[in-house]
């Protein structure tokens, strides 16, 4: 009894000066669980959350380069991509930006985007203080934090936010990718999308950004191409909307009497160029020949014309009494019901 009455009042000394320790250290965040499936959708917040790129061309020197036509980043592998945060109002004290990368396809959306092997394993690109498997890094920030959920094992990477320095409206945080989308056993040209999170010290989400990414050797040539080909599927899609019109207008006579009265009361020019959309190429042949007379007859003298008329009218009717030419080199015309001697 005198040993545990000596206990129990040595843990009464130390008792204090543990709680003041333990006030000290840093609490355990009571972040919420992140969801199984991220959400990608733009989500400007209550303090309008937006991304900004530096505007750059399609040369082939360029290292990273943003097309505000498709949503789309496009830089070089370990490359640095500015990325410009903004917001109307500051966020909380404490508040972090946090980056994720997932693949964009519904099929691949649940796996977790990670780099190659081979730049996993290669000293190359990795200082041994940021782990190998990330595929997105902060460069520049000594207080960049790399996370991976023990949920979902997604990685991410976190920096405080820092309010805009006096003069500018935004803050830019420099990111690298650390694989290529073509590498085999990472993306492996898989789509993948970066969301932007801007969040409470607790983890609260107060606004979210994302845009799509490609990790490529020539970022200004794969930005033009891409873009080239999103315009013609574009204009594919407009020229589809069309047809219903287009058969709509080809049943309606293409001239209405009231319609030719009004033109020539309005006094209306033959100089008039007009266009007829026609279905097939054998047709459209047809009407261009016509179109051609119609354009010759306009340009040649009612004489001329008139002789080479009689002309081809001579020709014809000399055929007709010549009648059909005789067979060249001695050779005889079979008629039907005759037979060769080889027969």
């Amino acid at each position: 009894s005198r040993i545990k009455s000596s206990l129990t009042f040595g843990f009464m000394l130390v008792q204090p000066l543990f709680d003041e320790v333990s006030a000290e250290l840093p609490q355990p965040s009571t972040s919420p669980p992140a969801s199984t499936v991220p959400v990608a959708t733009d989500y400007p917040g209550a303090h309008a959350f937006t991304l900004r790129f530096q505007q750059s061309g399609t040369a082939k020197s360029v290292t990273c380069t943003f097309s505000p036509e498709l949503n789309k980043l496009f830089c070089q592998l370990a490359k640095t991509c500015p990325v410009q945060m903004e917001v109307s109002s500051p966020p909380p004290p404490g508040a972090v930006l946090r980056a994720t990368a997932v693949y964009k396809k519904a099929e691949h959306v649940a796996e977790v985007v990670r780099r190659c092997p081979h730049h996993e394993r290669t000293p190359e690109n990795n200082d041994g203080l940021t782990p190998p498997a990330h595929l997105l890094r902060v460069e520049g920030n000594p207080r960049a934090q790399y996370h991976e959920d023990d949920n979902t094992l997604r990685h991410s990477v976190l920096v405080p936010y820092e309010a805009p320095q006096v003069g500018s409206e935004y803050t830019t945080v420099l990111y690298n990718y650390m694989c290529n989308s073509s590498c085999m056993g990472g993306m492996n040209r898989r789509p993948i999308l970066t969301i932007i999170t801007l969040e409470t010290q607790d983890g609260q989400l107060l606004g979210r950004r994302s845009f799509e990414v490609r990790v490529c050797a020539c970022p200004g040539r794969d930005r033009k191409t891409e873009e080239s080909s999103f315009r013609k599927q574009q204009e594919a899609k407009n020229t589809n909307k069309t047809p219903a019109t287009n058969k709509r207008s080809l049943k309606e006579p293409t001239s209405r009497p009231e319609a030719s009265k009004k033109a020539k009361t309005s006094g209306s020019s033959d100089e008039e160029i007009y266009t007829l959309q026609v279905r097939g190429r054998e047709r459209y042949e047809f009407l261009k020949k016509i179109n051609d007379g119609l354009e010759l007859s306009d340009v040649v003298p009612p004489a001329d014309a008139e002789k080479y008329r009689q002309k081809l009218h001579s020709k014809s009717s000399r055929k007709e009494r010549d009648g059909a030419p005789e067979p060249k080199r001695g050779k005889k015309l079979l008629v039907k019901e005759e037979k060769s001697d080889s027969d």
